[in-house]
This record gives structure tokens, sequence and C-alpha cells, in this order.
């Protein structure tokens, strides 16, 4: 039913436009030179209008009813069974609705069949509601807007106010979305701290990571809470990722750029950036199946032990999925470089090896570290390809053939285990906060590092 409403309310704006861009021109008896504002501003202050009325009409009347009738629901269930948790009174409310909808509960009784008749009533009665009251309000505000229009009518500028709030609206979403991440994970970071007493040198420099094996008794043990073994193993598979995709990057779009033909660019171009729309399941499936074979057989053969599940994989098999990045945006940066950089470097004698290493590597210097940083992030972040090749359990060491697992890792492990979520969130955030805290500072030192070498051309 949303989704017809929404189409309606597009429609209805679609139409609003059309209408209204006529009316203007029968206003203006065919001159619209008169006019204070073009047909189109009117057109688009009418669409505009009955886009944010209808929309805003959608979200509330279905976010509203939504949450009055849960709690409604969910009190009425509370007084059938005061004893029972609140969960059980979710379950109750979430087989209702199923009820309701005729899907399959886990449980029928006379209570959820009860509270599926209240449920099945409500939402009735309010999607007549919605229906109701988003088409009067589209159609009104299309009436409104096309009887608005006049000769003196600032169209241009009122449509102009509307975009420019709308944009100030999207922007002030942003920034709150951002601080309410960052706040939230303080908040669980802190909670965290707290339950172990804020010991937090155990938490930075422990070397043993199993923070839910006191769960049973209550209480977090502060000497399994050590998370170095899933830095280790984070900035292990990163730096050898780091390793693989940087050069073969950097160099892939120094020959694009530079040595390749127009012809071999524009094969070789749209095959990198291919790579880079293939699911991480995908490389996750190749490292396990492919790459971890051919590393353990060439490893025996040289005398070596590799794993099964090794911090190697993953990283080589990370690494590839990487190139596409550092090479299309360092390609895109060395050739926004000026060609009269270039002309200036031959005038003067310089090789074309001598021109890329002495004057287009230091102007391009900043797009390459942001390509790098992203493809640094890239990897920290990755999780399916540790999973399937490097492993889950927590192993200290500096053997790039044994398995580890990183900090993106055990996030998912605990927030996805059976444990209950308040118990896991608390690990999960401050690994969370850790890894973002990281983050922030390697990006800070890499725009140090730029501002400091990078060189400015006229």
């Amino acid at each position: 039913m949303t989704a017809v409403l929404l189409a309606f309310v597009v429609v209805a704006a679609v139409a609003s436009f059309f209408l209204s861009q006529s009316r203007a021109f029968a206003v203006a008896s065919g001159a619209p030179a008169i006019l204070h504002s073009r047909p189109s501003y009117h057109g688009f202050y009418s669409f505009l209008w009955v886009i944010m009325v209808g929309v805003g009409l959608v979200i509330v009347l279905t976010v509203g009813p939504s949450m009055w009738i849960t709690n409604t629901l969910l009190a009425k269930i509370g007084t059938e069974l005061p004893d029972e948790p609140f969960i059980a009174h979710q379950l109750v409310l979430s087989d209702a609705k199923a009820l309701a909808t005729g899907a399959i509960a886990s449980r029928t009784d006379e209570l959820r069949l009860a509270i599926a008749a209240d449920y099945s009533r409500s939402a009735n009665f309010w999607n007549i509601v919605r229906i109701v009251v988003v088409i009067g309000g589209a159609l009104a505000a299309a009436f409104l807007t096309h009887r608005s229009v006049a000769v003196d009518r600032r169209a241009r500028n009122l449509t102009e106010r509307i975009v420019r709030i709308l944009l100030a609206c999207m922007a002030t979403i942003a920034i709150l979305t951002t601080i309410g991440i960052v706040l939230s994970l303080i908040f669980e970071t802190l909670n965290f701290f707290s339950k172990i007493d804020w010991q937090i040198h155990k938490f930075l420099f422990g070397i043993t990571w199993s923070p839910l094996s006191g769960v049973h008794t209550g209480e977090m043990d502060a000497d399994k809470v050590g998370a170095i073994p899933l830095f280790a193993g984070t900035l292990m598979i990163t730096l050898i990722a780091m390793m693989v995709a940087v050069p073969i990057g950097l160099f892939a779009a120094i020959y694009l750029s530079d040595f390749a033909s127009q012809r071999v660019r524009s094969i070789v171009k749209p095959m990198l950036e291919i790579l880079a729309g293939i699911p991480t399941v995908v490389y996750g499936f190749f490292a396990a199946i492919t790459v971890a074979p051919f590393l353990r057989g060439s490893g025996e053969a040289l005398g070596l032990t590799v794993a099964s599940e090794s911090a190697l994989v993953a990283g080589i098999v990370m690494g590839i999925m990487i190139i596409p990045f550092i090479s299309s945006l360092s390609d895109d940066v060395i050739n926004s470089v000026p060609q009269s950089l270039r002309d200036g470097s031959y005038g003067l004698g310089a090789t074309k090896a001598e021109t890329i290493r002495q004057v287009i590597l230091p102007a391009a210097l900043p797009g390459i570290v942001s390509a790098a940083l992203l493809g640094f992030s890239r990897a920290v972040g990755e999780t399916m390809i540790v999973v399937m090749a490097a492993g889950q359990g927590a192993n200290l060491t500096a053997n790039p053939f044994e398995a580890v697992t990183t900090v993106t890792v055990q996030i998912v492990m605990l927030i996805t285990g059976d444990t209950e979520a308040e118990t896991a969130a608390g690990p999960a955030f401050t690994l969370g906060f850790t890894l973002f805290c990281v983050t922030l500072l390697m990006n800070i030192l890499a725009q140090r590092l730029v501002r400091r070498y990078r060189e400015l051309y006229d």
C-alpha cells in the first residue's frame, strides 16, 4: 500500500507540474515575457509542494500509527501476561501479526487470536485514514498551487527557497546521523568499560580475547577482553592487501594514463573497473577454493607449513579486490594533471619516466593518497573474505601463514551469536569505536603528509 501511495503522489506531482505550467502560459496570454518567472518555475513550484505534502503524509501516517498500534497491543499483552518478560510479549505480538497477515505463527492460542483481531482492525482503520489523507493532501496541494499561478507570482524565488531548505535538511540529516552513530559508539563503549571496572588497558593491551566466556555468571572477565590479537590480525591482513593493491594499482594507473594507447585503455580500464562490482562473497569463495589450496601446495613444495585459512590468503585476495579502486582513482587523478606540465618537462629535456616521477606524481600526490586511504578503509572494513579465508579464532601471531581474525569479523560474530544483544553489544561497539578512532587518525596523518609534500602549481 505504501508503494501505491508513493506512486500516486509522484503521478499527481508530475500532472500538477504540467497543469501549472499550462496555466502560466494561459495567464500570460501567449507572452511569457510578462511573467515574473518562467512557466517551468510555476510547474516546479507545484511539483515540489505536491511531493513534500504527499511524501510527508505517507511517512507520518506510516510510522506514527505503526508505533501507536505496537505500543497499545504490547500494553494489552502486558496486562494479560504480567509475569512474563518483555521478550515474551514481543513474541506474542509477532505471532499475532503473522496470524493477521496469514503467515505462519510459532504458536496459536486465544490471546494471540484476540491480539491478531485487534491488530487487523487497527491496521485496516489506519490504512483507510492514510489513503484518504494522502490523496486528499496531494490533491489539495496541487489545487492550491495551481490556483496561485499569476503574472506577478515569484515562483522562481519560492522554488529556489524550497530547494535550499530541502538541501539544508538533507545536510542536517547527514550530520545528525553521523553524530548519532558516534554518540552510540561512545555510550556503548563507556558502558562496556564500566562492566570491566574501567580497566581500559586490559582491552587495549591484553592478549586474550573471549569476552563472552563469563556471561553465564552475569559478569564480564576483564582478563579476557584483550583485543591485541584482533588488532594484530587486522593490521597484518590490511598491510598484505595494501602491499598487493597499491603498487599494482598505481603502476596500472601510470601505464593506462601515459603509456597505453587509446585502444588498450578503452579495453583495460573497463575490465579493471568490473572487478570493483564483484561481490565480496565471490572473492571469499575464490580465496577459499582456489588461492588457499594453491598457496598450501606451494608451501609444502618449499617445505613451509601454510594453514588452509591464513592471513596471507585473505590479504592477497583482498588486495586483488582493492586494485580497481586504487587504479581507477589514481588514473583519474593523473589524467587531471595539466598537459602543460608534461610539455614543460619534455621541453627541458626530461624523459617520460623522469616526467612521471618528478612532475606528475608529486602533482597527483593528494589524489593518490586519497585512493590509498580508500583502499585502506575498504580493507579494514572487509568481513566476508576474512571469514572464509583467514579464520575466526583470535590468534596472536606474526606468521602470515597462520589463521588470524579481524575486528570486523569479531563484531559480526558477537552481534549475530546466540548471546543477548545487550550483553554482546558492549564488546562489539567498543571494537567499532576503536576501529573508528584508528581510521580517523589515519586520515589525519594522511592529510598532514599530503600538505607537507604536496607541490603546488600555478
